[in-house]
């Protein structure tokens, strides 16, 4: 057996570390790392507060592009050489990983193989929870909160490709203006409205309330939310950016006849994320490949520089996604 790198967060540091190489298990392929995607959840799980979850590997990393080098028994629909991107629970900051086959997808056509690793935590994320739990359809309006994330750039064009009409928020007015060239109907400056003014907004743009918000936020916008859907409005909360303790005024919600959802992905059975893949390779991949969709890539650091991936994301200058090259 090969010896691998990889990154791994002991005590809050990060290190690089040499490893036995891992073998493909049953149902499960050897991807040789070309790049991994950088998530809050890693700066998370980095500091203790987002553990991976039982039997997942400590090793940072969500989501990672490369070639497939080694397949487990029980694999008939990949073959060695194929380029591909996969959902993980964990280990993508490596020069090798193993996955689940059914976590896997082809690099989209016209997508390079590095950006391709932007796609899968981002593009399951914003449509398991857009279509799946929020039922959007087209002709309803949406509010993606904080727009100029890795989800957030995601979910703005493909809310705006299943026909919704998309509010979002940013700070500042150049990242307003990005959002907006993303397909953003209505971009709004939290920096400058918040609150009541901000649901105000939200209202006014959406012609009296969304139908659906995506929230990274958590506790802190619970109110603001509230105020800002219609009704019949479902909040789904995948984030909890500003705390996870806050009060709802439930009278509010019993009115509007609204719904609030809360959800991860990491910690879903494989099945499931199996089942998600699957739904995004069949509906969202052609939306890439058309070019309704695509990666938004802030910047590529090399592998050994992830500290440096962390500390720019955690600065909040980060517009997309920020990408880790093997």
């Amino acid at each position: 057996m090969g010896a691998m790198h990889a990154i791994c967060a002991r005590t809050g540091e990060l290190s690089l570390v040499e490893l036995p190489d891992p073998s493909p298990a049953a149902g499960e392929v050897q991807i040789t790392v070309a790049a991994a995607g950088v998530n809050r959840a890693d700066l998370l799980q980095r500091t203790g507060h987002y553990p991976p979850p039982p039997g997942a590997s400590d090793i940072l990393g969500l989501e990672v592009s490369g070639i497939i080098t080694a397949l487990g028994p029980g694999v008939p629909d990949w073959q060695v050489g194929d380029e591909v991107c996969a959902l993980l629970a964990g280990g993508g900051y490596a020069t090798q990983v193993t996955v689940p086959a059914g976590q896997l997808l082809p690099v989209p056509r016209g997508v390079d193989l590095i950006s391709a690793s932007a796609l899968p935590e981002v593009a399951c994320t914003a449509w398991s929870n857009l279509v799946e739990v929020a039922r959007l359809r087209a002709g309803e309006s949406v509010l993606v909160v904080g727009g100029s994330g890795g989800i957030g750039s995601h979910a703005i064009q493909l809310a705006a490709a299943l026909g919704a009409r998309v509010v979002t928020t940013a700070g500042g007015p150049e990242r307003v203006q990005r959002c907006l060239d993303l397909g953003a109907d209505v971009a709004l400056d939290h920096r400058a409205l918040a609150g009541r003014e901000l649901a105000c907004a939200v209202k006014e743009a959406s012609g009296g309330g969304v139908d659906v918000i995506l929230d990274v936020l958590g506790a802190g916008s619970l109110a603001t939310h509230l105020a800002s859907l219609a009704t019949g409005g479902r909040l789904v909360v995948i984030g909890m950016q500003q705390g996870r303790h806050g009060e709802i005024d439930l009278g509010r919600l019993l009115a509007k006849r609204a719904s609030i959802h809360g959800t991860t992905l990491r910690s879903r059975s494989a099945q499931d994320k199996a089942e998600i893949v699957a739904a995004v390779q069949s509906h969202v991949w052609p939306l890439i490949e058309q070019e309704q969709v695509r990666p938004v890539v802030h910047a590529v650091l090399p592998l050994r520089d992830a500290g440096r991936a962390h500390e720019l994301l955690d600065s909040g200058a980060v517009f997309g996604k920020v990408l880790l090259q093997v």
